[in-house]
């Protein structure tokens, strides 16, 4: 049908439940946006004091590198405690129900209660849901806990948040690698097509029009160069 975003006969329905994967757009999104902003920011810096072209590759390289980095372990080690927090909970639903299962059931009554189910279908609700333990504890992590059903992968969140935050965060650097004729004024135009862009992207995954988000994008980027430029002036009349 004209207009929906996917099909919805059974075969196409069975296909796209089989294929579903963890999204990890905003990682990369998140990293894309930090790595532009970072390195923009050292180059308005250094600009703002006109300082050597040398120091923005020094100082831009070394924050790619190390922000970067910075950024990938952060995200890498809060993936992970949630990931060792879903591990915990499952561990203790396991405990209770072998130890309470009738008070376990309960709650699984309980939730499906308050979900409209009564009488005979709510007991074959829990009947269902408690006669396969692995299906009886992925249910009260969801509803008791609001857990998704899988954790995404400490190692994918992470990977994804490191390579955007290096490829987006070349991008302003990248004039005074290649020499280029007014690096700064380059740097800025590149840059603020990378924020653009990157907005633009963003938008597939919102209900924002992909113009609003880019130019949203956008200004963040300009905001944090803008910043950074007043910085780099001022330390420099006070060098003075």
């Amino acid at each position: 049908m004209k207009g929906l975003e996917h099909e919805h006969t059974t075969d196409a329905i069975k296909d796209r439940l089989a294929t579903a994967r963890h999204s990890y757009v905003r990682d990369w999104i998140y990293g894309g946006i930090d790595g532009a902003v970072t390195t923009f920011a050292v180059v308005s810096g250094v600009a703002g004091a006109q300082l050597s072209p040398l120091i923005v590759l020094i100082l831009g390289f070394a924050n790619l590198l190390a922000d970067g980095f910075s950024m990938a372990a952060s995200n890498f080690l809060g993936t992970r405690a949630e990931e060792d927090d879903y591990r915990r909970l499952r561990e203790i639903e396991l405990r209770h129900i072998e130890l309470v299962p009738e008070g376990e059931r309960e709650e699984v009554r309980l939730i499906y209660r308050a979900k409209g189910f009564e009488g005979e279908e709510l007991e074959k609700a829990v009947d269902l849901i408690t006669s396969d333990k692995e299906r009886w504890v992925r249910t009260m992590l969801t509803e008791e806990y609001g857990l998704p059903a899988e954790i995404r992968s400490p190692w994918k969140a992470s990977a994804s948040t490191f390579s955007a935050f290096v490829i987006c965060g070349l991008v302003p650097i990248l004039p005074y690698l290649f020499k280029m004729e007014s690096s700064f004024a380059v740097s800025c135009v590149v840059t603020g097509l990378t924020f653009f862009l990157i907005g633009a992207f963003k938008s597939f995954w919102s209900t924002a029009s992909w113009l609003r988000s880019a130019f949203e994008t956008l200004l963040v980027g300009a905001l944090a160069a803008v910043l950074a430029y007043g910085a780099g002036v001022l330390l420099k009349d006070l060098a003075l």
